[in-house]
């Protein structure tokens, strides 16, 4: 399953926002060296604006596509059977180029299957003029695809569809900004546009603005709050209620673009809005409230780590692996909530870790899962960096570690690694993320 792109930023802020516009039709587990599968992209549901006075609704878009797990494999002569027999008398479908359609059917081709979850094809529904608010209606999708070696399938997937009435806020999507220098200002325009068949009474808007962004006074209808304690503040969140009423087919805008000032220590910053209708109206279609105002600005941070040089012998020592952002930018993951490193730590030879930091998991000598029902006497850990860290920030590891043995020279390696890939991009001094640990250095 897709991660949504809004979801994790918006649970960190325990914000009920907006999903990804897609999911699929089951959670997908990354694939074997010599494995692949297909899956088809649907929403599971989906909220159809019933028509008023007799006349059919607006049209909802339903995007479809269809992708699989593993990047050694082609896979290519995709084939998407969507039945919308289950709509007789719910709604009515418009087929897009793509497609096919033979009866209450069409087969959509996708010449060459990706490896990411788009949904590229866009099948036009409209609620059926005589329908009634609450049916509900249902839409079953198979599909096949070529490789190499044969034919994959798709697992089964279908998507329920109910007339509803109400407002349906969406947002005008956000594209990404790069190449931004420290200082500058970048103009974040909000639009939303009401697709529901009733009228929004008024508009919530609610944005998380990661620390590198000052966005100065949004509107005299907003508040905001920083969403963390302590000297510096990672997320801020800004509160926004307008009585403007948004009726079907029309727009709302604040009343200026919002102007994003980056920070001298600003690196991957981002902006997450979502909109919502006030006085409690039920949005259509809530996944499509939101969306992420990325900006990356070229800069720096020079992680570094430091070990230790400890004489001991039949005792007990503290050894503190130190972690170090050298700045000048702030480094955070607040989108995706991984850590933004860890340290990889060898116990030196002759010794034992009696006490080991919450944050630091044991590791066989190889890397492997430690198989000790305690974490401590492990050969090697792995040390959980936070999910953000401010420049010249330092995050010690404190560990003690008992002599049993005093070997001259001993050396532990301490190791600085990314969360994902093999080096940091923003780092311009890998040669500062290996350090030592030493026991009883020779004289």
């Amino acid at each position: 399953m897709r991660k949504p792109p809004f979801g994790r930023l918006a649970r960190l802020a325990a914000c009920a926002a907006a999903a990804g516009l897609a999911t699929v039709g089951m959670a997908a587990t990354p694939a074997a060296a010599d494995s692949d599968q297909l899956w088809v992209v649907s929403p599971w549901e989906l909220a159809l604006p019933k028509g008023l006075d007799g006349a059919q609704g607006p049209a909802t878009t339903v995007a479809l596509g269809l992708y699989h797990d593993n990047p050694a494999h082609a896979v290519t002569d995709g084939e998407l059977t969507v039945d919308v027999s289950g709509l007789a008398g719910v709604a009515d479908v418009t087929w897009p180029d793509t497609c096919a359609p033979a009866g209450t059917t069409a087969v959509c081709s996708f010449p060459e299957v990706p490896l990411t979850g788009d949904a590229p094809v866009e099948v036009k529904l409209r609620a059926a003029a005589d329908a009634e608010t609450g049916v509900t209606g249902r839409i079953t999708y198979q599909a096949t695809a070529r490789t190499a070696t044969g034919t994959m399938v798709a697992p089964e997937s279908t998507t329920t569809v109910r007339l509803a009435s109400g407002p349906d806020l969406v947002m005008t999507p956000f594209t990404p900004v790069t190449g931004v220098a420290p200082g500058s200002t970048v103009p974040v325009p909000v639009s939303v546009v009401n697709k529901g068949n009733e009228p929004a009474n008024g508009v919530q808007v609610t944005l998380y603005v990661t620390r590198g962004l000052d966005l100065g006074t949004v509107a005299p209808q907003c508040t905001s709050e920083p969403l963390d304690e302590g000297p510096v503040h990672a997320l801020t969140k800004v509160d926004c209620a307008f009585d403007d009423v948004v009726a079907p087919g029309g727009s709302f805008a604040l009343p200026a673009a919002l102007q994003a000032k980056t920070a001298p220590y600003a690196l991957s910053e981002r902006i997450d809005i979502g909109v919502n209708a006030r006085g409690g109206a039920e949005d259509l279609a809530p996944e499509n409230n939101g969306t992420v105002a990325s900006i990356g600005v070229t800069n720096t941070a020079d992680f570094a780590v430091r070990g230790a040089r400890l004489t001991a012998a039949g005792e007990t020592v503290r050894a503190d692996v130190t972690f170090h952002n050298r700045g000048p930018a702030w480094v955070a993951n607040l989108g995706s909530g991984d850590p933004v490193g860890s340290v990889d730590v060898t116990v030196p030879r002759g010794a034992t870790a009696t006490t080991v930091p919450d944050a630091c998991e044991p590791r066989t000598a190889d890397g492997g899962w430690w198989e000790g029902e305690v974490r401590t006497g492990a050969p090697r850990y792995v040390c959980r960096l936070p999910i953000w860290v401010a420049e010249k920030q330092t995050v010690t590891f404190p560990f003690e570690l008992r002599v049993d043995t005093a070997v001259t020279g001993a050396k532990g390696a301490i190791t600085l690694k990314p969360p994902y890939g093999t080096d940091f991009p923003f780092d311009p001094n890998a040669g500062n993320n290996q350090a030592k640990l030493v026991l009883n250095p020779a004289v």
